[in-house]
């Protein structure tokens, strides 16, 4: 049907064409010939195709284009008869002769627009007499095109300031009226189409119209043109006039499309001054207008109005702008009562946009902003409309974006109240802008109570949501997200020890009741933020409070013994683990050897009873030498449990080499060069014999199992540790045992077998045959040695 109806609308244009080029071929040679008379004969039967209505306004535009062009032909023959004595008052009337209204006044139309180019009357007595005739035409679409030709020829001919059509006083009064009275019978007509035909039409109507709008809205834009229509006249007589129009239509196309209009092509500084007009007859507009994009655009306007012309600012808090805008918005909701959430908050975040660009220094705007906006959700519960949830994660940005500084934010008391009606998974996307602000502008927070006001903004992120059974969350984003607040800890930060203390005690709180997922990324942060603290502690003899101060190192480590201990049942041993390690050195440069024994005495708790993978406790081993070695803070008894426990391990490990390695590894427990107590030779040798033994055996096992005798790397290896605390002077350790060592390697045929090996071996000769040439004691020691 659609097709058939496209298919007659091309052959009833085609037609029309038809006629109309014939018509005007012949208007065209009577103009050529000087023939008046037949000239507006031809030009009235073709303008009588302008009376169809049997086409669309796409169809009847094209027709009217033909006559519009052809009629300026007219136009200037017209003048070239007055300019050979034709009288333009009885061409004037001539013209009316016409048989059919429609043709008469296209011509009349066209015959004016000489009369006021002759000069011969005032040109306001002219265009009123057009626009009143114009009404003779009250079918919509041939109304409308007729008044868009009145407007169009009369554009260049209104009697403004500074024109060569301007009369005496008063006549910009005249032009304003007649492109408003224009305006006022040309949106009637446009109205008027929306309820003609059968209602199944209704949407092919709304498009047509939409198709015509610009027709109407050239009035306004001719209207903002005008020299004379001054801010006074603005707000005085064209605003209102407008305004009036537009409310009284009811019709939402109409009235959506001309307070655009309106924001659109009129000055931003007449807006400014107007607001409380234009805002005004907002609540009344009909409820399905997207008042909603209206004044995000107005706001949208008046933000880039400021920030163009910093000289302006002082206007908006003269006129009250914020404090109008505000209130319109709360109008227009409580007006229309069915608005969507998404309507109302995006209103409010437009609000907000544009109070962070006007007034950046008024935070209780900002904050009166998000108020308003908490008292529209209350009542709605989570959102879950995503449109509406991603515009309220847009206004919550606002601030960050404006100020670069969350510390600002934290001060809007409103804030967080806004962030309570997102929804989990939102509350989550929230956090991580909240975070990335803080990352990118390097943002500190240095007061306790900012620090508990940010958690609570970013708890999506730090706490287990009461989610929905079976959610799955993804694994990366969850590390990813998790990764993002173990950064964010070390941005939270102040000098001052106790308020530093307060702060990583407000993260405990929240950490450990955060879900054992997060807690493997979040305490390790806390851990290493608490040891920096401690490493800013003045020691105990410069602090003039001494034990009475609030903050010590001993209720530091308390805390850090009380965050670790969650770990292991996490599960995260390993981690515990070295954390226990890294508290007991962080102990021994405090000198505190009671609780650098309970960290040491954790850690060993955790590799007997949580430890059990053979590589992890081979880690854990060398972690455990590697700390042991570098503490001094320990007494002998304590100093011997600890390293006669550390050597037990060694020896149980499941493989032989690593057994072996362990070892001799803790041969460094007991000679320290930086300790002179700790000096005990015969226990260096213990350990050399005993790794020794172990790698013998490790050989015979390798030679048992495979039939060959393995490699000869954990010699060499032994080798170079009997070099070391050669070099070092423990008189424990002589030539006989580094020659013997030397030869059993020589005569191992898996030396030449193993490249690694040889090469290994070649290079401690290397180094040894170095050793002799560096000359003094060391190379005296090495003289001895035959290779």
């Amino acid at each position: 049907m659609i097709a058939d109806g496209a298919e007659d609308e091309d052959k009833w244009l085609a037609a029309s064409a038809a006629a109309f080029k014939q018509n005007a071929f012949y208007m065209q040679r009577a103009i050529d010939t000087n023939n008046l008379k037949d000239a507006l004969k031809y030009s009235a039967q073709m303008l009588s195709e302008l009376r169809t209505s049997k086409l669309s306004p796409q169809k009847y535009y094209d027709l009217y284009m033909r006559a519009f062009d052809e009629l300026r032909k007219l136009e200037i023959f017209f003048m070239e008869e007055t300019r050979r004595g034709c009288s333009v008052i009885e061409l004037y009337e001539l013209v009316q002769h016409a048989g059919n209204i429609l043709p008469r006044l296209y011509l009349l139309c066209t015959a004016g627009s000489v009369y006021i180019k002759t000069k011969e009357a005032p040109a306001k007595e002219i265009l009123k007499d057009l626009v009143e005739m114009c009404r003779g035409i009250q079918h919509p679409l041939r109304g409308l095109f007729l008044r868009s030709y009145l407007a169009q020829i009369s554009r260049d001919k209104l009697p403004d300031i500074g024109s060569e059509y301007e009369g005496d006083a008063d006549t910009v009064t005249d032009a304003v009226e007649f492109v408003l009275l224009n305006f006022t019978e040309m949106n009637k007509l446009w109205v008027r189409m929306q309820h003609q035909g059968p209602a199944r039409d209704k949407e092919r109507r709304e498009k047509e119209r939409g198709e015509l709008r610009d027709l109407v809205g050239k009035n306004l834009h001719v209207l903002s043109q005008l020299e004379g229509v001054d801010l006074d006249m603005y707000r005085d007589t064209v605003l209102p006039r407008v305004l009036e129009q537009i409310v009284n239509c009811r019709d939402e196309i109409a009235q959506y499309y001309l307070v655009d209009c309106i924001i659109q092509v009129f000055p931003d500084e007449y807006h400014l001054q107007t607001l409380d007009v234009l805002l005004g007859a907002c609540p009344q507009l009909q409820p399905s207008v997207d008042i909603m994009t209206v004044l995000s655009r107005l706001m949208e306007r008046l933000s880039n109005y400021a920030a163009l012309n910093a000289e302006v600012l002082p206007y908006f808090l003269q006129v009250e702008a914020f404090s109008k805008l505000n209130i319109a918005i709360g109008k227009v909701i409580e007006a229309q009562e069915d608005m969507p959430i998404l309507s109302a908050v995006t209103l409010y975040s437009s609000l907000l946009k544009f109070t962070l660009h006007v007034h950046p220094d008024r935070l209780d705007y900002a904050d009166q902003v998000l108020g308003s906006c908490v008292k529209q959700l209350t009542g709605k519960g989570k959102i879950d409309d995503p449109r509406a949830t991603k515009e309220i994660v847009s206004l919550l940005s606002a601030p960050l974006e404006k100020y670069n500084d969350v510390v600002i934010a934290l001060k809007l008391t409103n804030y967080p109240l806004v962030v309570e009606y997102l929804d989990n998974e939102t509350k989550r996307v929230m956090a991580s802008v909240i975070i990335r602000s803080i990352m990118k502008n390097n943002t500190l927070i240095t007061k306790a109570e900012k620090v508990e006001a940010l958690l609570e903004l970013i708890k999506g992120l730090i706490n287990d949501l009461d989610e929905p059974q079976g959610l799955e969350v993804d694994e990366d984003d969850f590390e990813e997200e998790q990764n993002s607040v173990a950064r964010l800890i070390h941005m939270l930060y102040n000098d001052d020890s106790e308020e530093m203390f307060k702060i990583i005690s407000i993260l405990k709180k929240h950490f450990l009741t955060g879900g054992p997922k997060r807690m493997k990324f979040t305490i390790p942060p806390l851990v290493v933020s608490s040891l920096k603290l401690i490493r800013r502690l003045p020691v105990e003899g410069d602090n003039p409070f001494g034990k009475e101060a609030s903050v010590t190192a001993t209720k530091i480590f308390q805390f850090l013994n009380q965050i670790i201990e969650a770990l292991p049942s996490v599960p995260s041993p390993d981690l515990a683990f070295r954390l226990y390690l890294q508290c007991a050195e962080a102990a021994n440069k405090c000198d505190e050897e009671p609780i650098a024994y309970e960290f040491f005495t954790q850690a060993y708790i955790l590799y007997e009873e949580e430890i059990s993978d053979s590589k992890a406790q081979v880690t854990a081993l060398q972690l455990i030498i590697g700390t042991l070695q570098r503490m001094h803070v320990f007494g002998v008894e304590n100093r011997d449990t600890l390293t006669h426990k550390a050597t037990g391990y060694s020896a149980k490990l499941l493989k032989k080499p690593d057994q072996c390695r362990a070892v001799y590894a803790c041969s460094h427990l007991f000679w320290l060069e930086d300790h002179e107590t700790i000096h005990d030779g015969e226990r260096v040798l213990l350990c050399l014999k005993r790794a020794l033994k172990i790698a013998n055996s490790a050989q015979q096992m390798a030679s048992t199992a495979r039939g060959s005798t393995g490699s000869v790397t954990l010699f060499i290896e032994m080798l170079n540790k009997y070099l070391y605390f050669y070099e070092k002077g423990i008189p424990q350790i002589t030539v006989e045992s580094i020659e013997s060592l030397i030869q059993l390697i020589k005569n191992e045929e898996s030396v030449l077998s193993d490249p690694s090996a040889e090469s290994f071996f070649a290079s401690t000769l290397r180094f040894m045959e170095s050793q002799k040439q560096k000359g003094g004691a060391i190379s005296d020691r090495y003289e001895e040695i035959k290779v």
